[in-house]
């Protein structure tokens, strides 16, 4: 009796152009490729979401500007342009765009500058580097959702996920809870600073100055060329040009980029040139 030769297993090149044979005959017997067909169905819909999106744009460059031939007024779809930013302001507090809500809240977790790189690209890299992935590693053709497992599961994780992180990044509390007025008591304390310069220190911190300046290891880096101010104090320039310098930074040193502060007030610019004239250095 003569021995049976087992039978090879197809390679997935061969399952490929079976699949594709197979589907080929379907479509031949039963419907319409997908070419020219979806993709004619494709340009339509594409075409209208354009057309909705020159609409709008239209509609609130007229609605902003056309009545009143004024940039700055509320139209049906908001102003074409927002009133200035005001430099002096203490209780702004920046937020992205919603839907950057979930890189916001990253930065929160990984708030150290060690790993801000990990939070703002190492992760999202990561995860779109999977998701590309995810094709090549199920390549199964059913379409149950049951019998799917992979797919199923990281859609689900991604989607969690991101609404966490998205719901948690809108209802962040950042007026009461910067990083950097938490750095008061310990410049007061490393900087022996004076009663009187208390107001200052506490209004330096929320203006947002160290977003440019450092000040006692905290701060922006030097941002632009701002000057280190831990030890500003031994200059020696006293309250008058320190205040003249945050009103007009330029007349005091010419082709500064640092903004006016005016709009704080005198009260509020002398409170701040007492506390940099107090500020002598942590040694």
């Amino acid at each position: 009796m003569a021995a049976t030769v087992p039978k090879e297993k197809p390679s997935r090149v061969d399952e490929a152009r079976a699949g594709f044979a197979k589907y080929k005959a379907d479509v031949k017997k039963r419907g319409k490729p997908f070419y020219p067909y979806a993709m004619f169905h494709d340009t339509i819909m594409s075409l209208v979401v354009v057309v909705v999106i020159i609409a709008l744009a239209a509609i609130w460059k007229w609605s902003a500007w056309a009545p009143l031939h004024d940039p700055t007024h509320k139209g049906i779809l908001g102003p074409l342009v927002d009133p200035p930013a005001n430099p002096g302001t203490t209780s702004f507090v920046p937020r992205p765009d919603w839907y950057f809500y979930f890189l916001f809240y990253l930065l929160r977790i990984f708030k150290w500058p060690e790993s801000v790189f990990l939070g703002t690209v190492g992760i999202p890299t990561i995860c779109l580097i999977l998701l590309i992935m995810l094709p090549f590693m199920d390549r199964r053709r059913t379409r149950r959702i049951s019998q799917r497992p992979v797919a199923m599961v990281a859609a689900v994780l991604v989607v969690l996920s991101m609404a966490v992180l998205t719901w948690k990044g809108a209802t962040a509390n950042e007026a009461l809870a910067s990083e950097v007025v938490q750095n008061i008591p310990k410049w007061v304390k490393d900087e022996h600073l004076p009663k009187a310069a208390i107001p200052g220190v506490n209004l330096f911190a929320r203006a947002g100055c160290t977003a440019c300046h450092n000040y006692d290891g905290v701060g922006g880096g030097g941002l632009l060329g701002a000057p280190d101010l831990t030890n500003i104090a031994s200059r020696h320039l006293g309250i008058a040009t320190q205040i003249k310098h945050l009103m007009n930074p330029g007349s005091v040193t010419p082709g500064s980029p640092m903004p006016s502060f005016a709009s704080l007030g005198t009260s509020r610019l002398k409170q701040l040139a007492i506390f940099l004239e107090a500020s002598k250095g942590t040694k």
